[in-house]
């Protein structure tokens, strides 16, 4: 495979994000909530007079009981043409993919199943890979297809 990837921890797994797709990992300043978001979305931050959406990425997983980490970075993503700062537990480093993304075993819950698109092997350990679009998209968009986004009333 041989892809850079931006490694993260995110409720308590080591997560792999292609880093063509990180722009940056920023230490989160204030949050600012916003009124009637989903709760996943911790509110909004600003980055260089920018606004960035704060995506809290453990309850976007579905995961509600959860406290958030002490590590404040976030990475810092485009989709569509916004820009969101994804809440991780750690940024832990960069690393090179050495294999192609395999089939991600059974066991991890649905929360990962409709997210990783994919199991890759690392120097520093295997990793799940995220679909940002279904991340960004929250615990009620729907579960993940070999084919993409499927929604959750099909």
């Amino acid at each position: 495979m041989n892809d850079l990837l931006v490694m993260a921890q995110i409720a308590g797994r080591r997560c792999a994000l292609h880093a063509h797709d990180v722009k940056s990992v920023i230490e989160l300043g204030a949050i600012t909530p916003v009124p009637r978001s989903p709760s996943f979305i911790a509110g909004i931050t600003a980055l260089r007079s920018q606004a960035l959406t704060v995506i809290d990425c453990r309850l976007a997983l579905g995961f509600s009981d959860v406290k958030w980490a002490t590590d404040h970075r976030a990475a810092v993503v485009a989709v569509g043409g916004h820009s969101y700062a994804l809440m991780v537990d750690a940024i832990e480093d960069i690393a090179i993919g050495r294999s192609s993304p395999e089939s991600v075993p059974g066991g991890f819950g649905p929360e990962w199943t409709r997210l990783a698109t994919g199991m890759i092997e690392t120097a520093i350990g295997p990793a799940l890979m995220i679909d940002l679009e279904a991340l960004i998209a929250g615990p009620e968009a729907g579960t993940h297809s070999a084919g993409g986004l499927q929604s959750a009333s099909a």
